[in-house]
């Protein structure tokens, strides 16, 4: 039974900790669009995304006043497009022609992003998904809403090392025909390892195959939530600290699966699952670095950091996965520089780097994230980056991925601005020794030893 104090204490998570649902995205499955004209595709496209979600953002508003729940973004996930172009995209153009569609698609039901311009390569690449994963620069460069991701690995397959070569040249390619904007592609573009099928985050969610037509699933996130908390208990030993963790974590994902359920039941749509992330913002207290600061770091990046991360990451999917009768995605704590004004603070002072962040990458949700670097970095270190950060995804059998940003005219230490959620960076410096060999070899590193569980 809910009482009238954890109705106050929920108002006071919205009003001064900066509670909010950071999505709610509705996964589509685009199979049966298919078609051999790229025209009739296009159209097929259109009409079903504009019908499905023709009201997801309208629930989301009328949810977020109701229960005056701050509900950031809506947005939607589809099939991955190189399995519905395969049939009719002969060129990386008529691909474009796709991505040019699904941007009106978004506009026309007034998404904040459209996730699934993505191809799942992680053992090998078929005609249709090289052809799109050519065509990303230029279907980056030419619409607003659309993301694009692309998984090169897995444990169950090892890591397809001619996918990760491609796109070192791909995040280059895409940082040049945005470069008027900062880059500002690659932001919108992530490479992945061990990539779910209901990850309701951008960049990298898409509609798994192994998913109903339509789902919703939503996005949760409160650092600010957490760090209050934790200050609450400065000197408490691990015990408390980790208890304190696990329960605000449940309160934070049962307002998700509040959220959850009402948009599934208003919009006539299954509900899919909670992803338990904590999604920082640039808003100040809103962050991931400043929880670890809480836990007892300097700063990010200091030694103890990687062990505060895990603990902080564990607890969060201890507590949160018991609010909610589905939980899937990520799940755990996001570590983008961007997006998360503790961790930009620890950049401008030399405590966190890349590779710093790297070691963070093998205990939290993700990897790499929203990582700007010099522009002139060369496209083989890139790979050699994401074949660093897949590898520990296959090995530990996690999700990892790799959204970094190569901003064309500018170097270490200048400020690149991205706007909104994506907010502001400063270029980190990359180690300038080669990977060439590596990154050229042909075929792709074997699945590890403790893959074979049939």
């Amino acid at each position: 039974m809910i009482n009238i104090s954890e109705v106050l204490e929920t108002n006071k998570m919205i009003e001064q900790e900066n509670l909010d649902v950071r999505t709610i995205t509705m996964g589509i499955s685009l199979l049966d669009c298919a078609d051999k004209d790229l025209e009739v595709t296009c159209q097929k496209i259109y009409t079903k995304i504009t019908t499905l979600a023709r009201d997801l953002v309208n629930t989301g508003e009328e949810i977020s006043r109701e229960f005056a729940i701050p509900i950031v973004n809506k947005r939607i996930s589809i099939t991955p497009i190189s399995l519905v172009g395969g049939a009719c995209c002969k060129t990386p153009d008529d691909y474009v022609e796709i991505a040019r569609t699904l941007d009106r698609a978004a506009k026309a039901v007034g998404v904040n992003f459209l996730g699934g311009y993505s191809a799942v390569v992680s053992k090998g690449m078929t005609k249709s998904d090289e052809l799109l994963i050519r065509s990303i620069p230029k279907a980056m460069a030419c619409t607003e809403r659309i993301c694009s991701s692309v998984n090169v690995g897995s444990t169950k397959t090892g890591i397809n090392m001619d996918a990760v070569r491609l796109m070192g040249d791909i995040i280059k390619a895409t940082a040049e025909e945005t470069k008027e904007y900062d880059s500002l592609g690659c932001a919108k573009l992530v490479v992945l390892c061990n990539a779910p099928d209901d990850n309701p985050f951008m960049a990298g969610a898409f509609h798994g195959v192994s998913e109903a037509d339509a789902i919703i699933n939503v996005g949760v996130s409160g650092p600010g939530v957490v760090k209050y908390a934790l200050e609450q208990i400065p000197d408490a030993n691990f015990e408390v600290l980790c208890e304190t963790i696990k329960k605000t974590a449940f309160k934070i994902t049962r307002v998700g699966q509040l959220v959850a359920q009402e948009a599934s039941k208003r919009l006539g749509i299954p509900f899919g699952i909670i992803d338990l992330s904590l999604a920082p913002t640039p808003a100040i207290g809103d962050s991931v670095a400043d929880i670890l600061q809480c836990i007892g770091v300097e700063r990010a990046g200091a030694p103890g950091t990687t062990a505060a991360l895990a603990l902080l990451n564990d607890q969060v999917k201890k507590g949160g996965v018991m609010a909610s009768s589905y939980v899937g995605g990520l799940s755990g704590a996001f570590i983008p520089v961007s997006e998360d004004q503790g961790m930009i603070d620890a950049v401008k002072v030399g405590a966190l780097t890349i590779e710093k962040l790297e070691a963070m990458t093998c205990v939290c949700s993700v990897g790499l994230d929203m990582i700007a670097i010099p522009g002139d970095t060369p496209a083989t270190t890139i790979s050699g980056i994401i074949a660093d950060e897949a590898a520990i995804g296959m090995i530990n059998q996690k999700t990892t991925a790799v959204r970094i940003i190569p901003v064309i005219g500018k170097g270490v230490g200048e400020i690149v601005e991205f706007g909104g959620l994506l907010g502001y960076a400063p270029i980190m410096p990359v180690n300038t020794f080669g990977c060439e060999r590596l990154v050229n070899r042909q075929g792709r590193i074997p699945a590890p030893i403790h893959s074979f569980k049939n």
